[in-house]
């Protein structure tokens, strides 16, 4: 990995250009941008390069500008031929679509400086292409195709297409960074170094928004080649844009406001920032946030947002959201609210302003959603962040000189997905016959793959050739043959082609869970709220609380009338985590106030201390200090090097276990199971636990000793008490029924005919105890507990935290309070709030912060 320091020069660039094409690009730019200088010519070399730059900043033009030039050069000789010179891969359809019409542009305006055609053919291949346009491409196939990774991974079994793959000379993968983080990123790994096969010379280039750690993003992007890394350049350019980024509160005091105050001022601070400028995008965390925000702007200010404001999420069809994208692009919205819809690179035209409403939880995200504003490549990136409370303002503040500061958390990128693995496998010997040894090299290729145990690949190749022959009895048949002889592996049976071309891919079918109270329904819930309950936890829905006992297929059955507040709140499911590198970060800012308060300092010092390490304003300075104090008056401040376990009482006199744990929910999630477990297993309780990015809190209506459970907790030995904790979740019930979906154990599309979500989550818990009596480490429930504990928590940081608290660079202090301390507020709070009317919230946390104000000594 090599990181690019000095740019080539522009005459560097223009000798290598074609006549046509150096005429066309100064007929449309005055000069070649930055990322531009760095990568043309590596391009043109044929050397993998990864180019990261902020929205707007031409990376797609600098990985096309080479080999639009080597095509025109190819078209003027008369030696362009009927092949795929380039494959484009994006995560979106409607970029493809952008990217189509951003080539036929320029190709377009080429021809009429030439005055005849190029013969240059770019299509887009996407499960939206008609057979019209498929057959075309059999016949003609694209010089330059545009594909998503489920397409390009059906075309690389598809016997018909696939010579047109041969000799691919260039792969292009955008928005890298929104594929490398999940499952879907696993699967295009493997789909390139299958690409990179057929075409041994292919130069891989890829596309991303802010991003970290650039290395691993490489080595994703180039893979191995025989165990050793491919090399790669990188060109890092993501701060080339000038920032204008402010934290705002829409009162002066967060606390002492009353609710019909900061909901008037929020509306009217967003109104003014809107109205100063010319199109706004709104980005909250939440789809219910994105239509609340919506019918309060259009409600309070009507002649100003009767029909130049829009909501956009994945909640909405494709249609009304296409419109949306349309009508903003055409300056004919003045404002548009979504949830994460729009943080990738579709076209949505020239942007103003970006409003965060709460916290982004990630410095990357804060920036891929800020970037969305001046789009082009000169312009002031220009964002601001609302926030509502004090948590929020330090995290934000923080945040923000993060990014300021060009301090980038890191993505996690999923290793050995054998789900992913098993499909991929399939899809291989679909298209040819191939021996074992050679599978295996070609797997390893991949970076996701490249430390895959042969035991591992061994046991999804004996799944997959139907060794395990009680599957059959769950209609899960051998798909492949396995000569043990002669080590050659082959497709088996008819139906496998088509199976697999519909089957393919690896996003999740969601759908609603139906709540029943016996057999009378109440509602619905997602999906994803229901892998976060255990039994016994409180949530609300249409105003009602509710206990939750146990699910069935897509039914949950709850008791109704339970007294007691809710422990997972309504919007859980959809919040963001907060990552664990920003979390250290509040950490620190939090060790570094705490030493001034230790010290004695003077409130004038530690406000200008503030100033100096936060980019705030006198307002937040002094909530910021004031929340500290408070803290500090009243109990101590934790940070990343200081957990700080609280025994306090809530207002009903409960007693309750605080652990002040500055990770991320991902961790918290974690630490809190793992006691959880502790507790059931050493004391034969049963607790309750309620989790944040701050912490999480440990509840019995018995008495439990939770720090005797929490020192038995070993960081050698978490793994094997996190499996055994999350072994009879919702969480893992469900994320098995996904991975035995991906795997081709249980098939949506037959035949025809479609299996309902509700017949494959039944399907699924029969053939997980099927499984289980194979073995209870068989490959995809294995898969499933690797997805529970390194996707969907952080088992990874879990066990260094661990590893710091038994080497001792983190401390754990255990005090004691008659009622919850400040920093317990958002922790204690969340379920009281979720229940409440929303003009009560802001009198209890009133009430709340009295309490603590009456027992800190004057």
């Amino acid at each position: 990995m090599e990181t690019l320091t000095k740019p080539n020069t522009a005459e560097e660039i223009k000798q290598i250009l074609h006549p046509l094409i150096k005429k066309w690009f100064f007929s449309q730019f005055k000069e070649f941008s930055l990322p531009q200088l760095y990568g043309v010519l590596p391009i043109h070399s044929r050397e993998h390069i990864l180019i990261s730059a902020p929205t707007g900043a031409t990376k797609t033009l600098t990985g096309f500008l080479a080999i639009l030039n080597e095509l025109i050069d190819c078209s003027e000789k008369g030696i362009l031929n009927n092949k795929v010179y380039c494959v484009y891969i994006s995560p979106l359809k409607a970029l493809n679509n952008d990217i189509e019409k951003n080539l036929r542009g320029p190709l377009d305006q080429m021809e009429n400086i030439v005055g005849k055609e190029l013969g240059i053919r770019v299509a887009v291949r996407t499960g939206d292409t008609t057979t019209k346009e498929r057959t075309d491409m059999l016949k003609k196939p694209p010089h330059i195709l545009i594909t998503t990774p489920e397409s390009l991974a059906i075309l690389l079994s598809s016997s018909r297409f696939i010579d047109h793959l041969r000799d691919v000379q260039w792969c292009i993968v955008d928005e890298i960074h929104a594929l490398a983080e999940n499952k879907r990123g696993v699967h295009l790994s493997l789909s390139v170094e299958r690409l990179g096969h057929l075409s041994t010379h292919m130069t891989r280039i890829g596309l991303s928004a802010t991003i970290s750690p650039l290395n691993e993003v490489a080595q994703f992007l180039v893979g191995f080649d025989h165990g050793k890394e491919r090399p790669c350049k990188i060109v890092d350019v993501h701060f080339l844009k000038k920032l204008d980024l402010q934290v705002l509160s829409p009162v002066s005091n967060l606390i002492d406001s009353d609710h019909g105050v900061m909901h008037h001022n929020m509306y009217e601070l967003l109104d003014q920032l809107i109205q100063a400028h010319k199109t706004t995008l709104i980005f909250t965390n939440t789809r219910s946030a994105t239509e609340r925000v919506v019918h309060h702007l259009k409600d309070k200010f009507p002649t100003h947002y009767s029909e130049s404001i829009g909501a956009h999420h994945g909640s909405l069809s494709k249609n009304v959201r296409l419109d949306i994208e349309n009508r903003l692009k055409e300056g004919k919205l003045k404002v548009v609210v979504c949830s994460t819809s729009l943080e990738l690179g579709i076209d949505i035209g020239y942007i103003d302003l970006v409003i965060c409403l709460g916290s982004p939880k990630s410095v990357a995200r804060a920036l891929q959603r800020i970037g969305r504003s001046g789009h082009r490549l000169h312009d002031v990136t220009k964002g601001r962040i609302i926030v509502l409370d004090r948590d929020d303002l330090v995290e934000c503040s923080v945040l923000l000189k993060s990014a300021v500061e060009k301090r980038i958390d890191r993505i996690h990128i999923p290793r050995n997905c054998l789900d992913v693995l098993a499909q991929q496998i399939d899809g291989i010997i679909i298209q040819d016959k191939i021996h074992i040894d050679e599978l295996f090299q070609l797997i390893s290729g991949s970076f996701c793959y490249h430390t895959l145990e042969k035991k591992d690949f061994r046991e999804v190749i004996d799944y997959l050739a139907g060794k395990f022959i009680s599957l059959e009895d769950r209609h899960i048949y051998a798909k492949i043959w396995h000569d043990e002889e002669t080590g050659i592996l082959g497709r088996k049976g008819k139906m496998g082609r088509v199976i697999y071309m519909t089957n393919v891919g690896t996003i999740p079918e969601q759908t609603a869970v139906l709540v029943k109270v016996g057999d009378h329904p109440v509602g619905t819930i997602e999906e994803a709220f229901l892998e976060k309950l255990r039994p016994g936890d409180i949530f609300v829905l249409g105003g009602q609380v509710y206990q939750f006992k146990f699910s069935r297929g897509m039914v949950a059955q709850v008791a109704a009338s339970v007294n007691r507040p809710p422990t997972v709140p309504s919007w859980f499911s959809e919040m963001l985590p907060l990552s664990f590198d920003l979390a250290l970060e509040i950490g620190k800012c939090r060790k570094l106030l705490a030493e001034k308060f230790y010290h004695g300092k003077k409130k004038e010092e530690i406000i200008a201390f503030i100033h100096e390490y936060l980019y705030v304003d006198e307002h937040a300075a002094e909530a910021i200090y004031r929340y500290f104090y408070e803290q500090y008056s009243f109990a101590q401040i934790p940070s990343s090097t200081r957990i700080i376990v609280e025994h306090t009482i809530n207002e009903k006199g409960l007693h309750y276990t605080i652990f002040h744990a500055l990770y991320g929910r991902r961790v918290n999630d974690s630490l809190s199971r793992a006691i959880a477990y502790a507790v059931g297993k050493t004391q034969h309780r049963d607790v309750e636990i309620g989790i944040n990015d701050n912490g999480f809190y440990v509840h019995s209506e018995k008495r439990v000793d939770v720090l005797a459970a929490f020192k038995l907790l070993k960081s050698i030995e978490l793994r094997v008490v996190m499996e055994k904790a999350v072994d009879q979740t919702e969480v893992l019930r469900r994320r098995f029924r996904q991975c035995a979906e991906r795997s081709l154990m249980i098939l949506r599309h037959y035949k025809g005919h479609t299996k309902r979500v509700g017949r494959q989550q039944v399907s699924s818990m029969i053939l997980l105890n099927a499984v289980k009596r194979i073995s209870d480490h068989f490959c995809i429930l294995n898969e499933a507990r690797r997805e529970v504990l390194e996707d969907v928590m952080d088992i990874e940081n879990t066990t260094k935290v661990i590893e710091g608290i038994e080497k001792g660079i983190i401390k754990l202090e255990i005090i004691s309070t008659k009622t919850p301390s400040p920093f317990a507020f958002s922790l204690m709070a969340q379920g009281y709030l979720d229940v409440m009317k929303i003009e009560d919230r802001v009198e209890f946390i009133k009430r709340m912060h009295e309490r603590v104000m009456k027992s800190i000594p004057k």
